[in-house]
């Protein structure tokens, strides 16, 4: 696949497995073995049981604020597959299925939104940045990551993840404008989910899709079916081969956010039930299954069989960290800098002072 030849501007998304799990493009099909695929299902299946989970622990109280990612298994699971061991991988905060890809555990995973900043400490060998809440951040750290690549002849590429709404921000555009002009080995991916918190797509921007936003400045940009694993890989090896050899690429992975925005959010605020009725027929991970299940390679059997063993191995997982990992409030003042600033020292006095005479009250 050649990833300059694709025109954004013709509108048209690449697809290789439709809905029914049929190959439809077989042109495209990534060079896979069956136990490649049946081990990338498995990495989709793991991330909606995390996923599962950890949402219904949140609602329990016995987690922070988290970030669903239902219905978005394989844009993540299909990009991340593409990069070698040696690649960086920048998220924003909703990349799940890339993050176990890259090596990230279920464990440490779940330590982070528990609330413990040490689930982001996963192994210098690990070429994968902590989580970035602010919205497109994650494409400026991405393009300083692979200007230092191109000074120090390294041959890695860096792949950052923002959503649709990340479109609508300044460092979107500055990053993919200093990206363009030094040519940084960097892949933009936009998850399309199709609503920015509340706010739809369609009242993000004009422009007839978001990958239409790379020829602005100088980059190739293709939209492909962000549901189908197939052509999500095809296009994310093709981007990243390319960004190795000759400059960034911008690619919209064209799905939908099934929950909530986080569990702060009511979706049903702002959009109907027959919204979201056309994408449960996408489902990524369903769609996977039909195909496997057609050549023969996974049957009911196993489906419930896998289930249950990563339903078991995440509740061991969050149950290893529950109560043994809340952050000492010291450690909220001492980290932000490699020596602390007038005004963090003074708001830790501050603290310090507070619990003292908390102890003398009681005394």
């Amino acid at each position: 696949m050649q990833i300059d030849k694709f025109n954004p501007l013709e509108d048209k998304m690449v697809q290789v497995m439709d809905e029914n799990g049929e190959i439809i493009n077989p042109d495209l099909m990534p060079d896979l073995t069956d136990d490649e695929i049946l081990s990338l299902y498995k990495t989709m299946r793991q991330s909606r049981t995390i996923d599962t989970v950890a949402l219904s622990l949140q609602r329990q109280g016995r987690m922070l604020t988290y970030a669903p990612n239902l219905g978005q298994e394989a844009a993540q699971v299909g990009s991340g597959y593409a990069l070698k061991k040696t690649d960086w991988a920048v998220p924003a905060f909703r990349e799940l299925g890339m993050w176990l890809i890259k090596g990230w555990t279920p464990d440490k995973i779940l330590q982070y939104w528990y609330g413990s900043e040490w689930g982001s400490h996963h192994g210098d060998d690990i070429r994968l940045l902590p989580v970035s809440v602010p919205i497109s951040s994650q494409f400026q750290h991405a393009v300083g990551i692979g200007m230092a690549t191109r000074l120090r002849n390294e041959d890695d590429v860096v792949m950052a993840y923002t959503g649709d709404g990340g479109t609508s921000q300044g460092d979107f555009h500055e990053s993919l404008n200093f990206a363009a002009v030094y040519k940084t080995p960097t892949v933009f991916i936009i998850q399309n989910n199709q609503y920015a918190i509340s706010v739809p797509r369609s009242k993000q921007t004009a422009s007839k899709n978001l990958a239409m936003k790379a020829l602005a400045y100088g980059m190739p940009g293709i939209l492909v079916d962000g549901n189908d694993l197939f052509a999500v890989l095809a296009v994310s090896r093709a981007a990243v081969e390319y960004a190795r050899e000759t400059g960034p690429v911008l690619i919209e992975a064209n799905t939908f956010r099934m929950g909530a925005h986080t569990t702060s959010d009511d979706p049903t605020k702002y959009r109907t039930d027959d919204d979201v009725a056309p994408w449960k027929a996408k489902d990524p991970v369903i769609r996977l299954e039909k195909y496997l299940m057609k050549k023969g390679v996974l049957t009911e059997e196993d489906i419930e069989s896998i289930g249950q063993t990563f339903e078991k191995e995440v509740m061991d997982a969050y149950k290893s960290i529950e109560h043994t990992s809340d952050t000492p409030v010291e450690e909220i003042f001492s980290y932000h800098y490699e020596e602390m600033t007038p005004q963090l020292q003074e708001q830790l006095d501050e603290y310090q002072a507070f619990l003292k005479g908390a102890e003398s009250d009681v005394q």
